[in-house]
């Protein structure tokens, strides 16, 4: 986490939609669940990286839009940007492709 994102990130509005976002999407991967894997969600990512620059913009850290429930191997994909040679499952094991 980015030391100028700490605050909002144990906000009250942050931790809100978090959860709310979490229970529209029924708790699942959103990129597990297009692949036809049913994978439950550790964290809500935001597509629009959030910045210093935009991070009092509730259009980007706030709205649903922005937003995709992943679980951890996704996650790290996302801020990859590339596959890994290993999975993650939901409580943090780590195995081979």
């Amino acid at each position: 986490m980015q030391p100028f994102a700490r605050a909002f990130y144990k906000s009250a509005a942050w931790e809100h939609c978090r959860i709310a976002y979490m229970k529209s999407v029924g708790n699942l991967c959103e990129k597990c669940l297009a692949k036809g894997l049913i994978t439950p969600a550790t964290m809500v990512h935001h597509k629009i990286y959030i910045t210093p620059e935009n991070i009092n913009d509730p259009s980007i850290t706030l709205s649903n839009d922005n937003l995709q429930a992943l679980c951890r191997q996704c996650h790290a994909d996302a801020h990859t940007g590339h596959e890994r040679r290993y999975t993650v499952d939901a409580l943090g094991r780590v195995s081979a492709r």
